[in-house]
Parts: C-alpha cells; sequence; structure tokens
C-alpha cells in the first residue's frame, strides 16, 4: 500500500565537488532506488539555519514529493544517514 510522501533534505554543499543540480538528482534516484516514485523536486536554496550547529550554519534545501510504501522509509533514512552530503532528512505523509 502505497502512501504520498514529503521528504525535506537539507545539503551540505561544503566541499561538493559537481553542482547542486548533480547532488539533487543523486539523492533523487537514490530514493528511486529504495522504490520511491518521485513526483515533484522543489530545491527551495541556500538557507541559515535558526540555531548553527558545530559543522556549518545552514544548507540547500530540497523538497521531495514521492509515493511509496512505508517500509521504504525506514530504508531511504538508512540510506542517506550513509551521505556525507546529507545533513538533515524529514518525512511526512501529505
Amino acid at each position: 500500500m502505497s502512501r504520498n510522501y514529503e521528504g525535506l533534505i537539507v545539503l551540505n554543499t561544503k566541499g561538493i565537488d559537481g553542482s547542486i543540480d548533480d547532488l539533487v538528482s543523486s539523492i533523487g534516484k537514490e530514493l528511486e532506488a529504495e522504490g520511491a516514485k518521485l513526483e515533484e523536486v522543489q530545491q527551495m536554496g541556500r538557507r541559515q539555519f535558526a540555531y548553527p550547529s558545530k559543522t556549518s550554519d545552514g544548507g540547500h534545501y530540497v523538497n521531495y514529493h514521492f509515493e511509496a510504501d512505508p517500509v521504504s522509509i525506514e530504508k531511504i533514512q538508512a540510506r542517506l544517514k550513509l551521505n556525507d552530503a546529507v545533513q538533515i532528512q524529514h518525512y511526512q505523509t501529505r
């Protein structure tokens, strides 16, 4: 049973060799590899955090709209935790 999800992912763009668009599309491919069907990708740009973390003071915000099974969300979170470019990730149903 698939559900519609919205995933807000904050990317750490420090030290990235390629462009931000390449990074956003590679994250989308990782979502699709875990069974998600991407519907829309909204790049919201670089924003400052309200409270700076130890590693940075902001990041590039990207909003992914996709359809996936609830079990796939856990797999997506585990996979993106291993990606150094992903600083924060949050998912909710739409």
